[in-house]
């Protein structure tokens, strides 16, 4: 695609051909900073004068003249530049002052000083330009409401802020922040993990056979191998592998991939952290889980009472628990022991819509179990704003879990929400090898053939339980949903750095 210059960009073109020509190098090999703004402001003692380099892009100017203030910003924050033109010379003062723009990156050496209204600011005895920008960033307005600073106008279309994420990070700082709390909630996850004892691993990406989840995978093709490979959409397989090679408590925190819809909670792409723990149920799990969010939250905020979308949380331990069957009951009034199949239990739905004046979702075909995570999606997710475990789970949608005894319907599963969504799925997994077979190729019976959800039997896995799988307890949470919750960001969009986007038409 050509580019399409704006005038503005012209004009800033021909400034950069203005500065070559008075011999600068817009674009310089080297940077010589010996201080951040944060580091140079830190350092500053008034009864010292103490000479600083620092850098960063200009994002304000206030020309007045023989003088110019004006403010560049770094990663650690931004620190003021003051520039006369009998100190950095007359040629040098008027480049600066005619010739670069906001968004330009400079370095600037000087003595720092505090000025009349107290802010600690280089004194510049010179200045060069590290980087020339010819495209203008989105203008942002400042305003004091109420004391506090309300920042506008920049990206007035959300979508553009996601498609020019770059120029987004670079007029708000907010956004960098969450960025920043991203990487800590990953640091703190992998410390409480690293603390109990888990080894933290690496499974392929690119895998011969997919599996670990209900998804549909995204297909690849390896030319030299001639082979079709899936991206993955779960660690599970491969992490419960290394159980049966003698590895006990196990990790990963990286990303999978399911080529599904998208949603203000679903990105194709997203970050998944699942670990597995030998001699361990789905209780050790639950109580495990709820320590670790808590863990999180305190490294993160100081607190573990957090507001996300005006709902006050509190993710203090221990959390509510409730069985699959109570909380259906408790918000549908739908007993669906009552219903042992899917066509009596697709029926008592759809009378239970009729009554309410709501929705229900009943898909022909679709299995007892799918019918009864509908209605735990449709009418209870919604109501679980305090941290919850729902546990119990229908064994037909659960083919990694073991039963409970003297209960063929369920196993022992649970998925944790908070704030009304799910956040993450944990099981007393499966080690008998012929049950987890039969379960297998029962699952194959049940769906149909083109179901999106059918995973291929995965015989080496199999072949790994024959050699003896000590029992454990597995856990996977999006590490994306958990950022929002810790961010008070109600869309996955915000969190992910790049997200994926339908074309732009023209």
């Amino acid at each position: 695609m050509s580019w399409e210059k704006t005038r503005l960009e012209e004009q800033r073109l021909e400034k950069l051909e203005r500065i070559k020509e008075a011999g600068i190098e817009p674009y310089p090999l080297r940077v010589a900073r010996s201080h951040t703004s944060l580091a140079a402001i830190n350092a500053f003692n008034e009864d010292e004068e103490l000479v600083v380099t620092v850098c960063g892009r200009l994002v304000s100017m206030r020309d007045m003249g023989k003088t110019v203030f004006a403010h560049i910003e770094d990663g650690y924050g931004r620190i003021q530049l003051f520039l006369r033109r009998e100190e950095i010379g007359e040629e040098s003062h008027q480049v600066f002052r005619k010739l670069l723009d906001l968004g330009d990156f400079v370095q600037a050496t000087g003595a720092l000083f505090c000025t009349r209204a107290g802010e600690v600011s280089v004194r510049v005895s010179e200045w060069t330009l590290l980087s020339k920008a010819v495209s203008p960033l989105p203008v942002v307005k400042e305003q004091e409401v109420d004391g506090e600073i309300v920042r506008y106008s920049a990206f007035a279309d959300v979508e553009d802020r996601y498609r020019q994420r770059y120029a987004d990070l670079a007029v708000n700082r907010e956004v960098r922040d969450v960025f920043r709390s991203r990487a800590k909630v990953i640091q703190l996850m992998r410390q409480f993990l690293d603390d109990h004892d888990f080894l933290e691993v690496e499974t392929p990406i690119l895998q011969p056979l997919y599996g670990g989840a209900a998804a549909r995978p995204f297909i690849t093709h390896h030319n030299q191998l001639k082979q079709d490979l899936y991206l993955r959409i779960s660690f599970e397989l491969y992490l419960k592998r290394l159980l049966v090679g003698g590895i006990e408590r196990v990790y990963e925190i990286g990303r999978d991939f399911r080529n599904e819809g998208v949603s203000f909670k679903h990105n194709p792409e997203f970050t998944q952290m699942e670990f597995y723990a030998a001699y361990w149920d789905y209780n050790d799990v639950m109580d495990f889980t709820e320590r670790m969010v808590a863990f999180i939250a305190e490294g993160l905020l100081g607190t573990t009472q957090i507001t996300f979308q005006d709902k006050e949380i509190d993710l203090s331990p221990p959390w509510a628990r409730i069985s699959m069957h109570d909380a259906i009951l408790k918000y549908t009034g739908i007993d669906y022991n009552e219903h042992t199949d899917a066509e009596s239990l697709a029926v008592a739905i759809q009378e239970y819509g009729k009554a309410n004046k709501v929705a229900t979702q009943t898909p022909p075909g679709a299995s007892w179990g799918k019918l009864i995570d509908g209605l735990l999606g449709d009418f209870v997710e919604p109501n679980l704003i305090q941290p919850t475990f729902i546990t119990q789970y229908p064994r037909d949608i659960s083919p990694l879990a073991k039963g409970i005894p003297g209960d063929p319907l369920h196993v022992e599963r649970f998925e944790y929400f908070i704030a009304g969504m799910e956040m993450g799925n944990a099981f007393t997994e499966l080690n008998d090898p012929i049950d987890q077979q039969e379960r297998f190729e029962m699952l194959q019976a049940l769906y149909k053939k083109d179901d999106d959800e059918i995973n291929p039997i995965d015989e080496d896995y199999l072949r790994a339980m024959r050699y003896g799988m000590p029992p454990n307890g597995g856990f996977g949470t999006g590490v994306d949903r958990l950022t929002m919750l810790l961010t008070d960001n109600a869309t996955i969009r915000e969190v992910l750095l790049f997200p994926h986007l339908r074309e732009r038409e023209s």
